[in-house]
């Protein structure tokens, strides 16, 4: 008990101290095609609604993450459309954050099937910060941690803000190029980077929210087609790149599904150090389709324990109800987003 308790006041003074807070960033970034780039927003012609939760490191009480999106493609204007909510929680209500978002993009086609996605994004943020919750550098003992001997919090000279919730408005872009067989997507968060915290360092107001540049690529290859006697099969390879200040990761794997079923593996590597293995199992049927996946912690926070990082996505996709396959001749894509939807 005491080294988790030391894990977690050792969490806290590093995010009361961060001040430029990380954005959340799912595992399942493919079910969650809305965060990962406003250019992706409409996927799907009919309504798209996505769930997804993230519980990260449960075993210090760290991050837990939940979102729902609600995108489609009109392709009568060659537009899509979506709007997302997300909440985010740290450190257990350390500081909890929410967001609302609209999404745009426009399809132009350049050449054949070659097809570019332009896309962008606005919305809202607020960040509440539990002030007495917090623990500093100046609090921390060697031998006891945040406590004295007699298990009472350590005083700071830190003082308390006038202010302890604050919201902004925020926008980004995102653009993505894709054909039958791949493609290459490339996305900006925080273009006006909002001031989204209360604290100062030096009595100095930060800079912002750093840029979250964000570089995602992936191929579709078709295993075996499907018809009315036998389920079709694929598998998507995909790459994904993610910079914001001096945090980064690279995710690398692939997602195949084999009619009703698809799995998933990948390894994901922080900028200085391996970081996790994910693995994905899931099943749709009919207009649903539910994902689970695992992170097994690779970096040294595995030895805290860290519990790994649990996540569950819950798509609905009206494009598989028999209503709108009765109203609708057509719904084959002339792309490889079959992992998006």
């Amino acid at each position: 008990m005491t080294r988790r308790i030391l894990y977690l006041s050792l969490f806290m003074c590093m995010t009361s101290l961060g001040v430029k807070a990380q954005d959340p960033i799912f595992s399942q970034f493919y079910a969650a095609p809305a965060q990962l780039n406003p250019a992706l927003a409409g996927t799907t012609y009919a309504p798209r609604i996505g769930f997804n939760y993230r519980n990260q490191w449960p075993g210090l009480n760290a991050y837990v993450t939940y979102a729902a999106a609600y995108e489609q493609f009109a392709p009568s204007i060659n537009s899509g459309f979506g709007l997302m909510l997300l909440g985010d929680d740290q450190g257990e209500g350390l500081i909890k954050s929410t967001q609302v978002k609209g999404l745009y993009s426009y399809r132009l086609r350049v050449v054949d099937d070659l097809f570019v996605k332009i896309g962008v994004e606005a919305g809202f943020s607020q960040s509440r910060y539990d002030w007495d919750r917090f623990v500093f550098l100046d609090q921390l003992d060697k031998l006891t941690g945040p406590f004295d001997p007699s298990g009472s919090l350590n005083p700071s000279e830190e003082q308390r803000p006038e202010n302890t919730s604050t919201s902004y408005f925020d926008i980004g872009a995102g653009m993505v190029a894709y054909t039958r067989h791949f493609y290459a997507g490339f996305s900006m968060r925080h273009l006006t980077q909002p001031e989204d915290g209360v604290l100062r360092i030096n009595d100095q107001i930060t800079d912002g929210l750093p840029l979250l540049y964000s570089l995602h690529v992936g191929t579709e290859i078709t295993l075996r087609e499907g018809n009315k006697r036998r389920a079709g099969s694929f598998i998507s390879p995909n790459l994904l790149v993610i910079r914001q200040a001096d945090f980064g990761q690279i995710n690398v794997g692939a997602y195949g599904g084999l009619g009703a079923f698809f799995l998933g593996t990948w390894y994901r590597h922080a900028w200085s150090n391996p970081d996790a293995l994910i693995f994905l199992a899931g099943a749709r049927y009919g207009i649903f389709k539910i994902g689970y996946s695992y992170d097994l912690t690779l970096s040294e926070l595995a030895s805290a324990p860290s519990g790994g990082s649990h996540e569950i996505s819950f798509i609905l996709n009206f494009e598989n109800s028999e209503a709108f396959k009765r109203h609708t001749k057509n719904t084959k894509y002339n792309d490889c987003f079959q992992i998006f939807r």
